[in-house]
């Protein structure tokens, strides 16, 4: 499937909606869970997201609107364990829904063009890149995102399932 604007920006503006309905209210049980050492529960997952919407995803596409030639700053993806220090989930997740709703905004009003979608960036470990590139990894980022949520939390179970686990994978991966 090629990349879409519209059919992106849709699932990007549901997003927080849908980790509000799915996270929203549950014990810490289910929210600091995660699947071992070095791993992210979903609290720190919404963190992540937060941050990509302050520093990454349209920093990054304003500076190929922009065609300085310069690459994008690294991104630091450890960044919201120190952001988030302190803040409740619910917290996270208004802050969430806020910075994404201007964001998707941002990108509606540039009313982007073909030819604009076809401008490129410097990416610090890929190289060049186009802006339809980064705005179809923002939607997959927040796919694979909302996929490691529900893995997190259905590993939960994994024992509690006796034999079914043949049959759910999930929570084997």
């Amino acid at each position: 499937m090629e990349f879409d604007l519209a059919a992106g920006l849709a699932v990007l503006e549901r997003t927080p909606a849908a980790l509000r309905t799915l996270l929203g209210g549950l014990p810490s049980d289910w929210t600091d869970a995660t699947e071992g050492p070095d791993t992210w529960s979903p609290y720190v997952i919404v963190g992540h997201l937060i941050h990509g919407e302050r520093t990454d995803w349209i920093p990054r596409a304003e500076q190929i609107l922009a065609q300085r030639g310069e690459r994008f700053a690294p991104y630091d993806r450890l960044a919201q364990f120190r952001e988030s220090e302190g803040k409740s989930l619910a917290d996270l997740l208004g802050e969430l829904a806020t910075l994404r709703a201007r964001n998707v905004a941002t990108v509606r009003g540039w009313r982007l063009t073909p030819a604009q979608l076809a401008l490129g960036g410097v990416h610090p470990a890929f190289g060049p890149v186009t802006l339809s590139q980064l705005l179809a990894t923002w939607v997959t980022h927040d796919l694979a995102h909302l996929a490691q949520t529900a893995r997190v939390m259905a590993k939960q179970y994994r024992d509690a399932i006796g034999p079914w686990r043949a049959y759910l994978p999930i929570v084997d991966r």
